[in-house]
C-alpha cells in the first residue's frame, strides 16, 4: 500500500473510530478498511492502536467514555453479541447502576471471558435486538425482561416507571417480549410490574374472571373474549395461536350445541389455531393442574 494508500485507510480509520466510540475490531480493520496483519501488528507498535481485548483496539488511546467500553465488550464477544443486563438498563437511561462489569448476551455458548459477564441467550429474535448510539444492545422490553430475574421489585418497578418518563415505554412490545420467551425467570415479575398499564380483561362470568386470574398469576395471562378468524374464543394466546374454551353444561349441553361445538373446533384447526376445553367443574376440582396442563401445551 502506498502513501496516498496509507493516508486514505488512516483517514477511513479515524472516521469509524469516531462514529464507534474511539474503538474498532479485528474484522472492520481487515476487512472494510483493507488492512493486512501485519499492518494491524504495526499500528499498534505505533500507539495508533491500543488492544483491548482480543481482536477489539482502542484508536489514538485509551481514555474511552463508558459507551465506548460497553460496544469493546460488544466488539469482543462476536457479530451476534448484544449489550444486555444491567449494562443494558444504564445504556437505556433506566438504571443508575454503572454498567461495569460489562453484561453482553450472545445467542451461543462462549467461554467466559472476564472482566466480561457472558449470558447465553439462545432464544433473541430480531424484536430483541436494538442499535442505541451506535451500541448493539438488547431490546428495551427484553432488558426489562431480563433485569426482572436479577433485581428487587421495587427497583424493577422503579426502571418501568422511568422508561416511561424517558418515552421509551411500549406495553406491546414488553407484551410480545413475555409472550416469546415462555418461562424465563423474570416474566412473572415484570407482568406484576406492568400491570398496571394493562386494561382490564373483558370477561362475562365468573368462570372466565377465576380463569384469568390463574393463568395471570402463572404468569400466562390470555386475552378474554377476543375474535379471531371470526370466532368469539374465551381465551385466547394470539402470540402462538392457541385459544381455551371454558365449558359449563347450562351453556353448552344439548345435541345441537354439542354438534356446533364440534364444527367451531374444526373451523379453528382449518385457520391454525389450536384449541382444547376446561369445564366449569374441572377448574373447581384442580385448578392447578388446568393451570399446568395449559402451560404445557403453550410451551409447545
Amino acid at each position: 500500500m502506498g502513501v496516498k494508500g496509507t493516508q486514505r485507510s488512516h483517514d477511513a480509520l479515524a472516521k469509524l473510530a469516531a462514529r464507534q466510540h474511539g474503538v474498532v475490531s479485528i474484522r472492520q480493520l481487515t476487512g472494510r478498511l483493507g488492512y493486512s496483519e501485519s499492518a494491524v501488528g504495526r499500528a499498534v507498535r505505533a500507539g495508533r492502536l491500543h488492544r483491548l481485548y482480543r481482536g477489539v483496539f482502542a484508536v489514538g488511546h485509551t481514555n474511552l467514555s463508558l459507551k465506548g467500553e460497553c460496544l469493546a465488550a460488544v466488539l469482543a464477544c462476536g457479530p451476534a453479541a448484544v449489550l444486555s443486563h444491567y449494562s443494558a438498563g444504564w445504556l437505556w437511561g433506566i438504571s443508575k447502576a454503572k454498567p461495569a462489569p460489562f453484561h453482553v448476551s450472545t445467542p451461543h455458548h462462549r467461554r467466559g471471558r472476564p472482566p466480561l459477564v457472558l449470558h447465553h441467550a439462545r432464544g433473541l429474535v430480531a424484536e430483541d435486538r436494538a442499535l442505541e448510539d451506535g451500541i448493539p444492545v438488547t431490546s428495551l422490553a427484553r432488558t426489562l425482561l431480563d433485569l426482572a430475574a436479577m433485581v428487587r421489585f421495587g427497583w424493577l418497578r422503579r426502571m418501568v416507571k422511568r422508561s416511561e418518563e424517558l418515552r421509551l415505554f411500549d406495553l406491546r412490545a414488553i407484551e410480545s417480549a413475555l409472550e416469546r420467551n415462555l418461562g424465563h425467570h423474570g416474566s412473572r415479575p415484570l407482568r406484576e410490574a406492568i400491570a398496571i398499564y394493562c386494561p382490564s380483561p373483558f370477561t362475562r362470568s365468573d368462570l372466565e374472571d377465576e380463569f384469568f386470574a390463574l393463568m395471570e398469576k402463572a404468569g400466562l395471562p390470555p386475552r378474554m373474549n377476543f375474535v379471531e378468524a371470526g370466532f368469539e374464543l374465551d381465551a385466547y394466546w394470539p402470540e402462538h395461536r392457541f385459544a381455551v374454551e371454558l365449558d359449563v353444561y347450562e351453556t353448552h349441553g344439548g345435541r345441537e350445541s354439542f354438534e356446533s361445538d364440534r364444527e367451531r373446533q374444526e373451523e379453528l384447526m382449518l385457520a391454525g389455531i389450536d384449541m382444547t376445553r376446561v369445564t366449569g367443574h374441572r377448574l373447581a376440582r384442580e385448578p392447578d393442574e388446568v393451570v399446568r396442563r395449559v402451560a404445557r401445551l403453550l410451551r409447545r
